[in-house]
């Protein structure tokens, strides 16, 4: 059967699902944990040294670069001393075996099979990524597919979701958005509050009001921080423009595929979502995964 081209809505909710059952990374106390055990100091010396240990031993700079939305300080409070206390495939290590534990808890009572037509699906969509263009999907996908279906879940989901969050990232600087007005223009157009974004990020009041004022000036928010109309559209072609190159990994399975796979993802999604009950909203910015027919 000849694959179709997956609509933008598609994978859209086929993100949701997927970046949900990866945040269990970031926010799973049991990974945390594993990552404080190597040598890591505090939450945020976890979240940049595991999650860029992919690209290996790389300097501040480079977290920075590919990280784009948050405060350079915070970067640099946590590279390179992380590297210092653990190498990389130490790292790696703890976050692929904590993480895959977190997961087999929550799907405890899931069947195996659902499981495994979920990662069968999901690996062959990231195995299509080559990486141009998007450094950290390309660090993720160089990394071994693992053998078991779990874990095989948990690798797609990261390969896809930086592969999305790379061509983001793109969009963003093409359109002249630095990392802190990214944040300050999705809090105007009301997708995450400033309170969740904000302190998550690193940025103070004074960045963040700079970066308001920036936006007025280009009249993508108004001078009580809302959107206005030129704003909304702003970020909702960003938003589609980055459903569109998200989708091409999804254009080798058939719509029956495709169907199969965001059914599979419901129940795992959803278990994850309750079972570390996830904040919603959230830094991340990634919904409570939707049920039902699209």
């Amino acid at each position: 059967m000849t694959a179709a081209a997956p609509t933008e809505a598609e994978v859209r909710r086929l993100w949701q699902h997927l970046e949900v059952i990866h945040a269990v990374t970031y926010f799973a106390p049991a990974v945390d944990e594993a990552l404080r055990e190597v040598g890591l100091k505090g939450f945020w010396m976890g979240y940049f040294g595991s999650r860029a240990a992919a690209l290996g031993a790389v300097d501040a700079a480079v977290v920075k670069a590919t990280f784009y939305s948050f405060h350079p300080a915070k970067v640099d409070r946590a590279i390179p001393e992380a590297w210092r206390l653990a190498p990389p495939a130490r790292i790696l290590a703890a976050r692929h075996e904590s993480v895959g534990r977190v997961l087999r808890a929550h799907w405890a009572e899931v069947d195996p099979a659902t499981i495994a037509t979920a990662a069968a699906l999901a690996v062959r969509a990231a195995s299509t990524i080559t990486g141009e263009g998007r450094p950290l999907a390309a660090a993720h996908r160089a990394l071994p597919v693992p053998p078991d279906p779990v874990d095989q879940l948990w690798w797609s989901a990261t390969v896809l979701r930086e592969h999305r969050g790379d061509a983001h990232v793109a969009l963003l600087t093409a359109a002249g958005i630095d990392g802190c007005e990214a944040h300050v223009l999705q809090a105007a157009t009301d997708r995450v509050p400033q309170a969740v974004l904000q302190p998550a990020r690193g940025w103070s009041d004074e960045d963040w009001r700079a970066a308001q004022e920036r936006l007025c000036a280009r009249g993508l928010v108004d001078a009580g921080g809302q959107a206005t109309s030129e704003g909304d559209s702003c970020r909702a072609l960003i938003e589609a423009r980055t459903d569109a190159l998200a989708a091409p990994p999804y254009a080798v399975l058939t719509e029956p595929e495709r169907v199969a796979l965001r059914g599979a993802l419901e129940g795992l999604s959803a278990a994850v979502a309750d079972g570390e009950r996830l904040p919603f909203p959230n830094p991340i910015g990634v919904d409570r995964p939707p049920t039902g027919p699209s």
